[in-house]
């Protein structure tokens, strides 16, 4: 498994080499662009987080004032549960039982809701972005731009970042 990950990486590597190695013998330009910078310099994308961080503030305290008031079921179940009969024991433990359920089922509800509104309001920015990217590339005659993050670009020419320039041209 570790050996595959590793030659997925040294052909990434020997591929990225060639089309860098080809573009300069043919003239070629080839850039690169950190679309998350981008996404979180440009006013659009402040906006976006700023209303994620609100939502997902709400939810966060909802969910907290839910998970204190299980705990405080449960402190209050021990501190019961020596003077209560088996059957009232079961009964109280099965309550607990089926709020702690809820309280995941609405958790994991919270955390596709968020990345769900987080899709929807990045994703016409990202199309404004990727517009942006296109247009510079083309005033200034790049042939390829890549996106610069740790998994994809390993080494470039500082020079050929064009981040800034596409976050200017950002409309």
């Amino acid at each position: 498994m570790m050996q595959r990950g590793l030659v997925g990486v040294l052909g990434l590597v020997l591929s990225v080499s060639l089309m860098a190695s080809r573009a300069s013998a043919e003239g070629e330009k080839i850039g690169v662009v950190d679309m998350q910078k981008a996404l979180q310099t440009v006013d659009a994308g402040k906006k976006a987080k700023s209303q994620l961080e609100k939502e997902f503030n709400a939810k966060k305290k909802e969910l907290e004032s839910e998970e204190s008031a299980i705990k405080k079921m449960g402190e209050e179940f021990k501190k019961q549960s020596l003077v209560l009969n088996d059957e009232a024991r079961a009964k109280k433990q099965g309550e607990i039982q089926e709020k702690i359920f809820r309280f995941q089922e609405k958790t994991q509800k919270s955390q596709l809701e968020i990345q769900q509104k987080e899709q929807e309001l990045t994703a016409p920015i990202l199309k404004g972005i990727r517009a942006a990217i296109a247009e510079t590339a083309k005033k200034k005659n790049y042939t390829i731009i890549l996106e610069k993050n740790e998994n994809n670009v390993l080494y470039f020419n500082e020079k050929e970042d064009l981040t800034q320039e596409v976050i200017k041209a950002y409309k």
